[in-house]
């Protein structure tokens, strides 16, 4: 059976993961069971971008086909923002829910 890694450290995000692939004839494998790994670089200018940087970086990190993705919020009214940006709208250190304030005032300031 093929493995896979699971590039993310997002507990939720190697949940759905999981249950999308049930039954198919692969094994995913949480990151997390190659211990305390660095984080990846993610400045890509697009989702696209930064999953492929993420795969990339996390199959030369553990020597494991993986597989990675990114999302984010795309606001029109904001032109797109935050975007690949979303995780870290309101600062590097940001939660969400520092995120989503910043959102909340950014949106409620266009009227």
């Amino acid at each position: 059976m093929k493995k896979i890694v699971i590039a993310t450290k997002n507990k939720g995000k190697v949940r759905e993961m999981m249950d999308a692939f049930a039954g198919l004839p692969v094994e995913l494998i949480s990151l997390a069971e190659f211990g305390n790994l660095p984080d990846a670089v993610e400045d890509g200018q697009t989702f696209a971008e930064n999953a492929l940087l993420k795969a990339r970086f996390y199959a030369q990190q553990t020597g494991c086909a993986c597989l990675a993705d990114d999302s984010g919020l795309e606001i029109d009214a904001l032109d797109g923002a935050p975007g690949v940006y979303s995780a870290r709208f309101a600062g590097a250190a940001a939660d969400d829910a520092a995120n989503n304030k910043k959102l909340c005032r950014e949106l409620e300031a266009l009227g």
